[in-house]
């Protein structure tokens, strides 16, 4: 069951993510014992796994973020989500559609992607859980992100769906996550800022400081 504070750290990452020198297992198990708070397995480009390989990362990913009691959410894929009965999934504005897949996901947590006021617009919320707004600062981690919306776009989109939870994406790093904090955002997705960490159990810490 969805639980707003689901989102407080919010770790998105796939293989393309991590370092060479370490493996996504080793990451992740960091970041859990760290105390993210939700992760979503997104594995995306050109070195990303596909097919059997996928499913079967997808698996064991899943499992090591059940002994740690967090939601294993799924990005995009909505037939791998089913597969492996994953917790949930989240979903961009050019993903397929909620109202097309939310009977086969029925308590199961559901995001979407909402960048502006022009996409909440086109975006029926019924069956949704919470939205990732962003990306708030330019970042990296996507080829194909939009321009930053900044942190009142937090404010103004909290103000326009009457509460309902929120988690900020995009170029997120401890040394801008303070203005975040001062919104109405529950939380923060970040990818490169935990993979790319020389000290994930530091990184995680000071980023749950920020939304406890």
């Amino acid at each position: 069951m969805f639980q707003p504070d689901d989102l407080n750290v919010y770790f998105i990452c796939g293989t393309q993510d991590i370092p060479a020198h370490r493996t996504i297992h080793e990451v992740l198990t960091e970041a859990l014992k760290a105390g993210i708070t939700m992760y979503q397995f997104r594995e995306k480009g050109p070195r990303a796994q596909t097919g059997d390989a996928k499913k079967e990362l997808a698996q064991s990913l899943k499992q090591l973020c059940h002994d740690y009691h967090v939601p294993f959410i799924v990005n995009d894929d909505v037939a791998l989500a089913e597969a492996i009965d994953a917790d949930g999934i989240h979903v961009g504005q050019d993903d397929a559609k909620v109202d097309t897949f939310k009977t086969h996901f029925k308590d199961k947590i559901i995001g979407l992607s909402v960048g502006n006021e022009t996409e909440l617009a086109q975006s029926d919320l019924t069956d949704v859980d919470y939205i990732g707004v962003g990306p708030i600062y330019k970042t990296g981690s996507k080829n194909d992100a939009s321009e930053p919306v900044g942190t009142q776009m937090i404010e103004t989109l909290y103000e326009k769906t009457n509460g309902m939870p929120i988690v900020a994406i995009g170029g997120i790093a401890l040394n801008n996550v303070a203005p975040i904090a001062q919104t109405h955002a529950q939380g923060v997705s970040v990818i490169s800022a935990i993979a790319q960490s020389s000290n994930i159990e530091a990184t995680v810490h000071n980023f749950v400081q920020y939304f406890k």
